[in-house]
């Protein structure tokens, strides 16, 4: 079988030496050179780098994460993932599995059962546009989608209401996640 790399030799400057081919044919091979090639290429690549879009919404984000399992069946039951995996964008303080399980008795059965108050609830960790870990905390206050300003509160850490935000910047197609350590409550 011939096996030979076509390359534009010709128009190189770089050295080359003519060598014999598994079929006994002569071919030319690029003795040096062809690393400032790459070189070059990389630079430009460098000079032109755009930032890569995730390809997955904020649901199918949280769900592959893995541990916001329970605010994943809480979206479905309120009926929300259509919205939280379209356009956008939002920004989601997501509340992990371990936060639900820290709700008293009784409550998350509650809430998957009403699911104008589930709605209310997880509305109030999501605000419409899409907020980094930097814009967040020169804030005092976010806008939810439920309509209450969530306070954030930077002075230990960073705080939305009375939750910690323990993990931040988890982009998705459309939007972004910080995951919080509690389930926040939104005021009456």
């Amino acid at each position: 079988m011939l096996i030979a790399v076509v390359l534009f030799a010709s128009g190189c400057s770089s050295p080359t030496q003519e060598v014999e081919n598994e079929t006994g044919g002569m071919v030319e091979e690029v003795t040096e050179g062809a690393g400032d090639i790459a070189e070059e290429a990389e630079d430009i690549a460098g000079e032109n780098k755009t930032e890569t879009v995730p390809d997955k919404n904020i649901v199918q984000t949280a769900e592959d994460a893995g541990s916001f399992k329970t605010l994943v069946t809480a979206i479905k039951t309120a009926g929300l993932e259509e919205t939280l995996s379209g356009e956008g964008p939002f920004t989601v303080f997501a509340p992990t599995d371990e936060a639900f399980a820290a709700l008293p008795a009784g409550t998350l059965d509650s809430l998957l059962k009403d699911k104008e108050a589930l709605t209310r609830v997880l509305t109030y960790h999501v605000a419409s546009g899409k907020y980094m870990a930097a814009d967040v905390v020169d804030m005092t206050s976010i806008k939810t989608l439920e309509g209450s300003e969530l306070p954030v509160d930077t002075t230990e850490g960073v705080k939305v209401g009375d939750a910690n935000v323990t993990a931040t910047d988890i982009e998705a197609s459309n939007g972004v996640i910080h995951v919080i350590d509690k389930v926040l409550i939104p005021p009456q």
